[in-house]
């Protein structure tokens, strides 16, 4: 009646074994550490970044606890933050010994101190929050207007294109402040010109004004159209952020939308704020230009003359090439941007998708410049880079673009990552500031611990006092509840904040709730004269239904504070909605598990452990001892 097969037992040891081992990593720390990454489309950091660190280090005397490369850049651990700081400054020499022009990002660091056994089982500790880690919180403030502007010369570059292919003279296409004005010589042409924009510019309101020899067509954004202009702005501002921070290596960064038009911005266990700022407030920008390969035109311009409406950059490996000024397209008209493979000889390649005056311009530059080279700059802080420069093999038009030659699969991925984010869609300034040390964050974790250690013991006092060896079951239960809440939170690598230890604790004091329930049950079950062990299966099967149900309904409760909530109300959702699962596994399956292990293979069971039971007709209240012989007996009556 009350045993397990065995399978269920071994499940449950599985378990808590895994919990255990998943909980473990967050009991470790962090150590500092500093990390070197790339702050340029063309560098690439590698095996041979990692041995600069490591030679920079050893020749300064620098012992370090570890050197690792990943995909953010090359890390390493550090004893203190004494020491971290020292490293920082000798990589920071070593790696950009031009200030001016720094080449790599050197930033301070937290890494995991974990066990390298359980980080190879994929055992990693959660996350910590701005509010217990520390780091910085940015507000930024997005320039609606200069997006806005942006796309108005945008879409005058787009009317030239159109009017001209139209055989429409026009006196001049200009933009004064949030409109375009064109200017005509004739009526007629005017009338036609206003059909023509009107049909392949639809997000433009397009009004006649003038006469005489000052005609003139006005061209206005629609309301829809700014705001559709002013969404896609924020959110290509904040892909655009999440690719720069990766520079940092932070572990879950908050980059969300507030408002309308700003951006907020938190980078927990960030220690360099400067560095933080520089990376945040870049702006960069897309450019496709055309390669001069004229003989001797490389030489000269190296030389000191180069030809006349030219300029070097360098592209990938260092490798100097002479570019033309004249911009052919800028990263406005580039839509999207993904790896793949070259479909006839199966190389690795780049996709790309132009917008419709994109593609036009595209078709005849390439139509023009068969078997000529075409570069794609990434141009930021006035100094420009060639993230690729392809051969134009044939005439590309329909907007669909594909680079390939020379380049591997990760580099592919690379290049469409830099073209599809590589700039902001609008400037931005920061508004706000603020700075949370390390120190207070470590308050936070000190007194929140405290809070769900303390309440956990006042739960557990009040169940064994009241409860006998059931109260016990219920605190081993809680017990595995809290270590299953802590381990799947490591394992999706959530993050973890003040308000997520408040959820923790709350979720201590409603999973005790089940126990409680399913105790009582087996007493009402004892009042009634059952024998024991069918009190103790009765009563599992019986409040298996009340708890289900009192549970699904808190967990509605949690589900509408994570969808409709933000911010700290979503982190404390995620806790919550996580720990009243665990507690219905924990509190039925484990506790049930445990009380079988103890009662469930004592053939004639007579007494059970389970606190002071009031019976009907009784004046006192009687034992905690059932004995069930000849009949159900209490304290020796019949």
């Amino acid at each position: 009646m009350n045993r397990y097969p065995l399978w269920k037992y071994i499940t449950v040891a599985i378990a808590l074994v895994l919990g255990f081992v998943y909980t473990l990593p967050n009991f470790f720390g962090e150590s500092p550490a500093v990390q070197v990454s790339s702050a340029k489309a063309t560098i690439k950091v590698d095996d041979k970044a990692r041995a600069r660190v490591e030679e920079a280090l050893k020749t300064a005397g620098i012992t370090n606890n570890g050197i690792q490369l990943d995909f953010n850049g090359v890390k390493t651990r550090l004893a203190d933050t004494d020491t971290q700081l020292q490293a920082k400054d000798v990589l920071e020499k070593t790696f950009n010994p031009d200030p001016a022009d720094p080449q790599y990002v050197v930033a301070l660091n937290l890494l995991s101190a974990s066990p390298q056994w359980l980080t190879a089982l994929r055992a990693l500790p959660m996350y910590l929050g701005l509010d217990l880690r520390g780091g910085v919180h940015f507000l930024l403030q997005v320039d609606m207007k200069g997006a806005l502007t942006k796309r108005l010369d945008s879409l005058s570059a787009d009317l030239r294109t159109v009017l001209r292919d139209k055989n429409l003279r026009h006196a001049g296409i200009g933009r004064e402040g949030d409109r375009l004005v064109i200017k005509f010589r004739e009526v007629d042409v005017r009338d036609k010109a206003r059909n023509v924009i009107g049909d392949s510019q639809p997000d433009l309101i397009v009004t006649e004004q003038g006469e005489g020899s000052d005609l003139r067509l006005v061209a206005t954004l629609k309301p829809e159209a700014q705001k559709r202009i002013g969404e896609f702005a924020l959110k290509q501002n904040i892909t655009t952020l999440h690719n720069r921070i990766n520079e940092l290596g932070v572990a879950e960064p908050v980059i969300q939308q507030q408002g309308s038009d700003r951006i907020v911005v938190q980078l927990p266990g960030v220690q360099d704020t400067a560095k933080a700022k520089d990376i945040l407030g870049r702006t960069a920008t897309l450019e496709i230009r055309m390669v001069d390969d004229s003989p001797g035109a490389l030489e000269a311009a190296l030389g000191g003359t180069p030809p006349f409406g030219t300029e070097v950059y360098n592209e990938r490996g260092g490798q100097p090439l002479l570019v033309k000024k004249q911009v052919v397209l800028t990263g406005d008209r580039l839509t999207d941007a993904q790896p793949g493979f070259d479909n006839q000889t199966q190389e690795p390649a780049v996709h790309l998708t132009l917008d419709s005056a994109g593609a036009r311009i595209f078709k005849d530059i390439t139509r023009d410049n068969v078997g000529k080279r075409m570069a794609i700059l990434l141009i930021e802080k006035g100094k420009g880079e060639v993230v690729t420069a392809p051969v134009i093999r044939t005439e590309i038009g329909g907007g669909r673009v594909q680079i390939s030659g020379r380049m591997s699969s990760m580099e592919a991925n690379d290049t469409a990552l830099l073209l599809r984010a590589g700039s902001l869609a609008a400037p931005m300034d920061i508004i706000e500031e603020r700075t949370i040390g390390p120190s207070l964050g470590a308050d936070n974790i000190r007194k929140g611990f405290h809070s769900t250690m303390w309440g956990f013991a006042a739960i557990a006092l009040f169940m064994i006092l009241y409860y006998q060896m059931f109260g016990v079951v219920s605190v081993l239960a809680l017990a595995s509840n809290l270590l299953f809440l802590v381990a799947i939170l490591s394992l999706l690598q959530a993050t973890l904040t003040l308000p997520g230890i408040a959820a923790i604790a709350l979720t201590l004091g409603m999973a005790i709730d089940a126990n409680v329930l399913i105790n009582e049950r087996i007493r009402e079950e004892l009042r009634a004269g059952m024998p024991p062990q069918a009190a103790i299966s009765e009563g599992y099967e019986r409040a298996f239904g009340t708890i289900l149900d009192s549970n699904i309904t808190t967990l509605i409760a949690g589900l509408a504070l994570l969808i409709f909530g933000s911010g700290p109300i979503r982190g404390f959702a995620v806790v919550h909605c996580l720990g009243i699962l665990t507690s219905i596994f924990s509190s039925v399956v484990v506790s049930r598990s445990l009380v079988n292990l103890i009662y469930g293979r004592q053939r004639k069971l007579t007494r059970v452990a389970i606190g002071q039971i009031w019976k009907p007709g009784s004046s006192t209240d009687t034992a905690a001892t059932i004995e069930s012989t000849a009949g159900p007996r209490v304290n020796g009556q019949k």
